[in-house]
């Protein structure tokens, strides 16, 4: 199997991910990936991408993922059904955090346990 075969599934996420940029090439067996995500959540996605096909330190990728936007952690789409808790839980794996992303939302929101879908949320860096 070719390198770039094997890493395939990362590529497809970086073109779900919308990575702009997007340069990958091969040399020797070293898969050189280059791109920019749009806010650090989307990196780590590919990052743990990456781990999950090579392992923690992988040798056979390099990769040179940049963010556009570093002023927040992610942007969020609220769909249906979801609650800041649960939100906080995704990204940070704590729902109890959900404090941190409604003081960083107090523009758009009033109540924390009011939240309505289409609404976008910043994700705040901790």
């Amino acid at each position: 199997m070719s390198v770039k075969a094997k890493y395939q599934p990362v590529l497809d996420l970086g073109e779900q991910l919308g990575i702009k940029d997007g340069n990958v090439t091969v040399e020797g067996d070293i898969l050189k990936v280059k791109g920019m995500a749009n806010t650090q959540y989307e990196k780590n996605i590919i990052w743990d991408k990456i781990k999950e096909i090579g392992g923690e330190s992988p040798s056979d990728i390099k990769a040179n993922i940049t963010v556009e936007d570093d002023s927040v952690y992610h942007r969020h789409t609220v769909k249906s059904g979801e609650s800041l808790s649960k939100i906080a839980k995704h990204y940070y794996g704590d729902p109890m955090k959900y404090k941190q992303i409604f003081e960083a939302n107090t523009g758009i929101l009033k109540n924390p346990d009011l939240i309505h879908p289409d609404q976008v949320l910043v994700i705040p860096n901790l």
